[in-house]
């Protein structure tokens, strides 16, 4: 049976652009990290593109989809990079697999607690002193209203995110200092989204009467909704965080 293709127009899983991710990758591979921990990885492009330019670096993906773990070793394979990197199918919490030398946390932090600050210390825990932590999270430019909230995901709350100085002196609490803070652009957003909706939205016009067309379009029909709602209200961080030394 025909069913729409997932995420072929995306590149990242995140409103991230080819310059903004060229810069991360140098900024993140200065210090030469020589392990690369990725929480809640997807098919870890970012992560590849950091082992592509660390040749002594090793690198371990976790995520509990396994369509898209497959995605990430089929690419690993396709730069010549499985020697150096592992995708596991397993949950982040508790994970065994750091400390390591740069930890990337992107979109996931609730993959290490159900509440930010939580997560923010699972964060410092998984990150080796000297290293790095690259963590993308979501923020407020405003406070949503109750109308655009009732429009967004299911249950939405104001206090489900933060604002910008908020996320920072949280991060700063953990136990980090920010080496680096910028934020997605409206531009980075609206491509991420309607990528992310593309091949669900063709196929649907090519198959307005296929027995799955009514809940694929309640589905992108919902999502594009919510996003089209958040759109300029919610933001994405990424903040650059270096570990403060224990003394």
């Amino acid at each position: 049976m025909t069913t729409p293709a997932r995420h072929t127009r995306l590149t990242f899983h995140g409103p991230l652009s080819e310059p903004r991710a060229d810069r991360l990758v140098t900024r993140l591979t200065r210090h030469a990290p020589t392990t690369v921990l990725d929480i809640g990885c997807g098919w870890g492009e970012l992560m590849l593109r950091i082992l592509a330019a660390t040749p002594k670096a090793t690198g371990t993906g976790i995520d509990l989809n396994a369509e898209d773990l497959a995605r990430g070793r089929q690419a690993a394979d396709a730069r010549g990079l499985t020697a150096r990197v592992r995708f596991l199918e397993e949950s982040a919490t508790g994970t065994p697999h750091g400390p390591a030398d740069l930890v990337l946390c992107v979109g996931a932090s609730q993959a290490l607690g159900s509440r930010l600050p939580q997560a923010l210390g699972e964060l410092r825990g998984l990150v080796s002193d000297g290293g790095r932590v690259l963590l993308g999270e979501g923020f407020w430019h405003r406070t949503p209203t109750d109308a655009e909230l009732a429009r967004m995901w299911p249950d939405a709350k104001a206090t489900d995110h933060p604002d910008l100085a908020t996320l920072v002196d949280l991060a700063i609490e953990a136990g980090f200092r920010p080496e680096w803070t910028e934020t997605a652009s409206l531009d980075e957003w609206e491509e991420f989204e309607s990528a992310y909706l593309a091949d669900t939205e063709v196929w649907l016009a090519e198959h307005p009467d296929h027995p799955l067309a009514e809940e694929t379009r309640q589905r992108a029909d919902r999502h594009r909704a919510a996003w089209l709602t958040y759109r300029g209200v919610l933001g994405l961080a990424y903040l650059t965080l270096v570990p403060v030394s224990a003394r």
